[in-house]
Parts: structure tokens; C-alpha cells; sequence
């Protein structure tokens, strides 16, 4: 049976690793996999048995438009893998709190609430973006029957140009529930970016 991954584009299905707190942030990961543009990494998760995951592919559009397409919260369910619902529960000065339910198919619902937060600075080529998230389920409706609350779930999207409206972009997750998936998540991406609605692009390519 084919485990999916928990997804949250925000900062979808629980889908990158914990926000990098420390300078052994980039250590410690080794190669898993590579599919269609993307490579995918885990590592060990410090005092648990959960591994962190992390995946680097490229985009075909500007960081920002990569960004506003993690942010539309409200879409997701027409185009992230699995997601049966997303709706907007707050939204404050530097976040917004999402709850989602999502639908795999070979097993019951999961659902969470996260709160996530965007941030941007000057780089060599451009702005970078930074979408990361983590568990808010003290905002969550109540438990429904037959819907597992998925109680960790931390992540992040770091968005980097590369040239005119390319990026590469760098998806981390840890979280308490199976990983997969991955792939799809930036294939859902790749593709809903091409929309005009978001910041007038419309990338071509992978």
C-alpha cells in the first residue's frame, strides 16, 4: 500500500523539513531519490524516530508567483493532491491559519490546522521567498468521526531565483505522519503556477 504524504503548502499534503534554527541546518541529509526535476533527501530528526524530508527541484516562474500560488489557501483543494478541504480561519499581521482535511484514499481523512508565516529578503538575482508553517490545532473545529488529527506537522518552501522567472525551490516537512507524494506536490505546484491570476506569469517548462 502506497503511503501519502501530509501536505501544507502553506507556509500541501504535510508536504518539507522543520525551519532551519541552527548551523547544522544543512547537515546531516542523504540522498533518497530523484524524479522528474526533483531530488529528494531525509535525515534523522534530533530525539525522535520521525525523519525530516527535503526535496530541491526547479520552477518554471518568478519566486513570487511560486509564492502566491502557497499562499491561495482557498484553492487548494482544485489542485493540491488529496486535499479535500482548506479554508481560511485568521489571517494577522505577519500569518494566517488554515485548517485542512485531506483525503487519501487508501486510508481514513487526515486533518490539521497550521499557522504559516512568508517572509522575503534581497538576494544576488532577486527576492527570495520563504513560506514555512507549523501546527496550530489549538485553532481546529472539533475532531470529526473517522478523521485522524495530525497533532506535528512542520515545514517550510524556500523559493529562489535562478534567471528570468526561475526558481529554485527547496520543500522541507517533518511530521507525524507517512511520507510520499513529494513529487506530486511539486507537480501540482509546477502546474497551478501557470495561471495568469498569480502575479501575471505564466511559466512554461518543468
Amino acid at each position: 500500500m502506497r503511503p501519502f504524504i501530509l501536505f501544507s503548502l502553506l507556509p500541501v499534503i504535510c508536504l518539507a523539513s522543520e525551519p532551519a534554527k541552527s548551523s547544522d541546518a544543512n547537515a546531516g541529509w542523504k540522498y533518497a531519490t530523484e524524479r522528474d526535476g526533483v531530488t529528494i533527501y531525509s535525515r534523522p530528526h534530533a530525539g525522535s524516530s520521525l525523519k525530516e524530508f527535503k526535496a530541491i527541484g526547479a520552477i518554471a516562474a518568478t519566486p513570487l508567483a511560486v509564492s502566491e500560488v502557497i499562499e491561495d489557501v482557498d484553492a487548494y483543494p482544485s489542485f493540491m493532491p488529496y486535499m479535500a478541504e482548506c479554508r481560511l480561519l485568521k489571517r494577522e499581521k505577519d500569518s494566517i491559519v488554515s485548517y485542512q482535511r485531506i483525503s487519501p484514499k487508501i486510508c481514513c481523512d487526515r486533518d490539521l490546522t497550521v499557522r504559516s508565516y512568508k517572509s522575503s529578503w534581497p538576494g544576488i538575482v532577486g527576492n527570495i521567498y520563504s513560506n514555512r508553517w507549523e501546527s496550530a490545532n489549538e485553532f481546529s473545529p472539533p475532531k470529526k468521526h473517522g478523521v485522524v488529527r495530525v497533532e506535528l506537522c512542520q515545514g517550510s518552501w524556500l523559493l529562489e531565483p535562478t534567471g528570468a522567472d526561475r526558481t529554485r525551490a527547496t520543500y522541507s516537512v517533518y511530521t507525524d505522519t507517512s511520507q510520499s507524494g513529494i513529487g506530486e506536490v511539486f507537480a501540482a505546484v509546477r502546474k497551478q503556477v501557470k495561471e495568469p491570476k498569480y502575479n501575471g506569469q505564466r511559466a512554461t517548462g518543468p
